[in-house]
């Protein structure tokens, strides 16, 4: 693989259901180990993306490269540098673990002298070694879910797409899931398809978000975050004084004690020139001994809404 080439590249990549366009002319590429969010409303055209960057759905117009191979023109190829796990796992559940993971290793044409070491090492990543021999309609649903993510690395590809692969699972089933595409993203590029906000939050370094087939964000969880301009500020003082007197301060509209212990108030402002100065300024003379001041970041929720152009409802 060459080191100029990014594990995924989209170039104005359009496709059309009879007369509706799922996706129009999106185009971004994913270079680097990590999780990447993919976000979306249903029916924003996630997975129609999913389907043509993975080479089950050829795509309308534009084009699609895995390491620099066109899926289109390449796909035994470009497959090949491809994991998939869909939103339900491909599983035979009347086959043991072993017996499931040879039969996708075949499907990834691993040589035969190659296959027992490729699932020995995709069984160890997932923890799933101890159930070896284990009929898969056995396991619970979170060790299914992980024999699902080992068939999808099994072949060792440096792309891997996820589609929802938490849904159904106990919390702690969420956790360990959670934490295990954490891993596996230490060694390759992993996208992760979910409607779980707090997911994207736990484990995605990036976040890509498409509305009405169009991609309406690309960036890290913390310009996400900055995505809308928030007239709150949040402040820690020692010694506060009561709401009514930090009311008074100039450009200050009205102020909420959220925790008398630590003394966190919560202070909505009008956007007064030097603000948080102000503020800083009237704790020095007045003795207040504040010592935390942040301005309060949106919601993923209120983000997403907005993004999506939906009313929020709190």
């Amino acid at each position: 693989m060459s080191m100029e080439n990014p594990r995924l590249k989209i170039e104005n990549l359009s496709h059309q259901y009879t007369s509706q366009w799922a996706v129009k002319d999106v185009s971004f590429d994913i270079k680097y180990n990590g999780v990447i969010g993919l976000l979306g409303s249903n029916g924003a055209g996630k997975s129609t993306l999913m389907n043509t960057m993975c080479g089950t759905l050829y795509q309308t117009k534009g084009d699609i490269f895995i390491n620099g191979i066109d899926i289109r023109k390449n796909p035994k190829d470009a497959k090949k540098q491809i994991g998939f796990l869909p939103q339900k796992a491909p599983l035979h559940l009347d086959l043991t673990v072993d017996e499931y993971l040879w039969h996708c290793a075949k499907l990834r044409l691993i040589e035969n002298h190659l296959i027992s070491d490729a699932i020995a090492e995709a069984k160890s990543k997932c923890g799933i070694m101890h159930f070896s021999k284990r009929l898969l309609k056995n396991l619970s649903g979170g060790y299914q879910q992980r024999v699902g993510i080992a068939q999808a690395i099994v072949h060792k590809p440096s792309f891997v797409v996820l589609d929802e692969p938490t849904n159904g699972l106990d919390p702690n089933q969420i956790i360990e899931v959670r934490n295990l595409i954490k891993k596996i993203a230490k060694d390759c590029s992993v996208l992760v398809s979910t409607h779980i906000l707090s997911e994207v939050e736990a484990i995605c370094d990036h976040i890509k978000m498409i509305e009405n087939g169009i991609m309406v964000f690309e960036g890290t969880i913390e310009a996400f975050h900055n995505v809308i301009e928030t007239n709150t500020i949040l402040v820690k003082m020692k010694t506060p004084p009561s709401t009514n007197v930090l009311e008074k301060i100039k450009g200050v509209d009205a102020v909420e004690l959220l925790n008398i212990k630590s003394g966190l108030f919560r202070f909505k402002i009008n956007g007064e020139k030097d603000m948080l100065e102000n503020i800083i300024k009237h704790s020095i003379k007045s003795n207040w001994r504040l010592y935390e001041i942040n301005s309060e970041k949106a919601s993923l929720e209120e983000i997403f809404a907005a993004l999506s152009k939906k009313d929020f409802v709190n």
